[in-house]
């Protein structure tokens, strides 16, 4: 890059004044040029033609564009703050698709101080030190100045790492200097997604309440408390509810209504509280109109723990009445629901949630002991003995099978028992049929509980991925790639939602659409690099697709994580109940020849 620094001019009187200075320039640009002059040259001026804008767009103007840096000034470090910002999560976008060797990477260092202005040139220390900023910046990352930190502090949802004072080439006096955390950057790049079009239907997201027990051992009962009003939520045909992974990614995080509007595709937001004190609990909750903030509703419901399923009803019906007010009684009525006569036995299931969103082997094990004992208490008690099904379910995704032919057994019992009590409650009958399927190999009674589920509350998102699953195992993928774009539109921001990307990879690949496959399977490694699943649909696809060098290189990453796989062991252990003997074939055959060993 060629200096963005100059020297001073000798003219006494040239205004001077106070700017924001922003200072880029690409990470390894000589390295680039080296490797490839023509692409790198084609690739900069394509970024440029991205970002340039986007600091016009942030009330900045362009000083220079010398080689592959960019100088440029603004009247308010907010706005250049949040213009760097913004580049650097278009960029990790753009790059997602490159190799990393032909990556470009922006450093961005931004300060504010005196400047000296000559027609359209900028001079002085405040310019110099945006520059050095710059390169103490990581490649995609941003390095700001103690006058810049100062003044956006407490303006930006940001966080900071303290780099202390720092020596700046030919700058006298030291500069305190803070980098914007690689880890913030990241989180906002996940869920940094263009705004979703609104559903022909109202549509909201009820937003995890805050634990206002003073215990954080409560907050269990908060995120239970949230997953219930989503399921009452959730029966309303008429309504667009987002579902719990999506909603859950905000847990703990100061929000933009606005932008969470846009994010999930919403029009209303919930939010909420819950107070739980000895045997007492409080709920307040307030509706808010997500285009324009506007605080439609809020109330405040209180009683004894006995009363908490009437309280979450009333939470419920209020929201439903502050939407469409003629919505009929009797349909409020179908909200209602009472899971279990023992408030024991809620706690205990609600415990037991709370370890499935861990995702680890203790945790699974855990919440299988916790369903057993609530079972043990309302032996009537449908939910519980659904939750227990999924847990072998999931053994059986992650490899934590003790006895196959036992857990399968297992699994049959709990689910049946689980319809028999649960035949008008859509969680029910979804969990029951996916483990059905999935760790017991009924594909039919499956495919049937999930479309009577879908049915009582098209709002079921993980429902519709499990039926996705179930499609793809049946042979019915053109099906498949449907609910699983449905599953993810109610649930656009789920942390899992590598699992719906790589369920229509699976659907396009046994559809012999392997491009498709290619491009989903890529996706769902964004989300989760070291996948199973992914790497084999990756690898899968790649082989049937001509594409034999990228197959192998998919393979050894594969045997990497998973050293002792070999077709054997692959066969033995395949996932999926594949109706048609000729699809298990087909993958296998298909890893043989991306280089699997027997």
């Amino acid at each position: 890059m060629r200096s963005l620094m100059t020297e001073r001019p000798e003219k006494a009187k040239i205004p001077r004044r106070l700017a924001a200075i922003f200072a880029a320039d690409i990470a390894g640009y000589s390295a680039l040029m080296g490797a490839d002059e023509a692409d790198t040259v084609r690739s900069l001026k394509e970024h440029q033609a991205v970002v340039l804008p986007m600091i016009k767009e942030h009330g900045g103007r362009i000083i220079d564009t010398a080689g592959d840096g960019i100088l440029a000034e603004f009247g308010s470090v907010v706005s250049a703050a949040e213009c760097a910002v913004a580049i650097q999560r278009t960029m990790a976008e753009r790059n997602a698709d490159v190799e990393e060797a032909r990556r470009m990477r922006f450093r961005i260092g931004i300060n504010q101080g005196d400047v000296v202005f000559d027609d359209s040139r900028v001079y002085g220390d405040g310019v110099n030190v945006a520059a050095r900023l710059e390169n103490l910046a990581e490649p995609g990352g941003i390095c700001i100045s103690r006058k810049v930190y100062e003044d956006i502090s407490g303006k930006m949802q940001l966080a900071f790492v303290d780099l202390g004072e720092q020596q700046l080439k030919n700058i006298a006096q030291p500069v305190r200097v803070y980098r914007v955390s690689g880890e913030q950057l990241v989180a906002a790049r996940t869920t940094a997604k263009p705004a979703l079009a609104l559903p022909d239907k109202p549509s909201i997201a009820v937003l995890p309440f805050t634990n206002l027990s003073g215990d954080p051992e409560q907050e269990y009962f908060a995120d239970g408390m949230v997953e219930d009003i989503i399921t009452g939520l959730s029966r309303f045909r008429w309504l667009f509810v987002i579902a719990r992974n999506s909603s859950f990614t905000y847990k703990g995080r100061a929000v933009d209504v606005k932008q969470v509007g846009r994010e999930l595709g919403v029009r209303y937001l919930l939010e909420g509280s819950v107070r739980k004190s000895a045997n007492r609990v409080r709920i307040a909750g307030q509706l808010i109109d997500a285009a324009s903030g506007t605080h439609l509703w809020a109330d405040r419901f209180e009683g004894t723990i006995e009363d908490v399923f009437e309280l979450q009803d009333q939470v419920t019906a209020r929201v439903v009445w502050a939407i469409a007010p003629r919505l009929q009684q009797a349909e409020i009525e179908r909200a209602r629901r009472k899971p279990t006569e023992s408030l024991d036995a809620y706690d205990l299931y609600l415990r037991g949630l709370a370890n499935v969103h861990k995702w680890t082997r203790e945790g699974n094990e855990e919440a299988l002991r916790l369903f057993y004992q609530a079972v043990e208490r309302d032996p009537d008690f449908s939910a519980a003995y659904a939750a227990a099904a999924s847990c072998f379910a999931r053994r059986k995704t992650f490899g934590w099978v003790i006895d196959r032919e036992q857990e399968a057994a297992e699994t049959r019992t709990l689910a049946r028992r689980a319809v028999q009590l649960g035949k008008d409650d859509a969680n029910v009958l979804g969990f029951s049929g996916y483990a059905l399927a999935f760790a017991a190999g009924d594909l039919d009674d499956s495919a049937a509980l999930l479309d009577q589920a879908l049915l009582i509350n098209p709002n079921l998102a993980w429902g519709w991925g499990a039926s996705g699953w179930v499609k793809v195992w049946l042979g019915e993928p053109d099906q498949a790639v449907e609910r699983f774009a449905h599953a993810m539109r109610l649930n656009p921001i789920d942390p899992g939602i590598f699992g719906m990307q790589q369920g229509t990879a699976y659907a396009h690949f046994f559809a012999d659409r392997y491009d498709e496959a290619i491009t989903w399977a890529k996706m769902a490694l964004r989300e989760l690099p070291d996948s199973h699943s992914g790497l084999r649909i990756a690898a899968a696809s790649c082989a049937l697709a001509g594409r034999d060098e990228e197959a192998k290189r998919l393979m050894a990453r594969l045997l990497e994580i998973d050293p002792a796989l070999v077709i054997s062991k692959f066969v033995q252990n395949l996932r999926g109940p594949y109706r048609q003997p000729e699809h298990a074939a087909k993958f296998t055959d298909a890893l043989r020849k991306a280089g699997l060993p027997e």
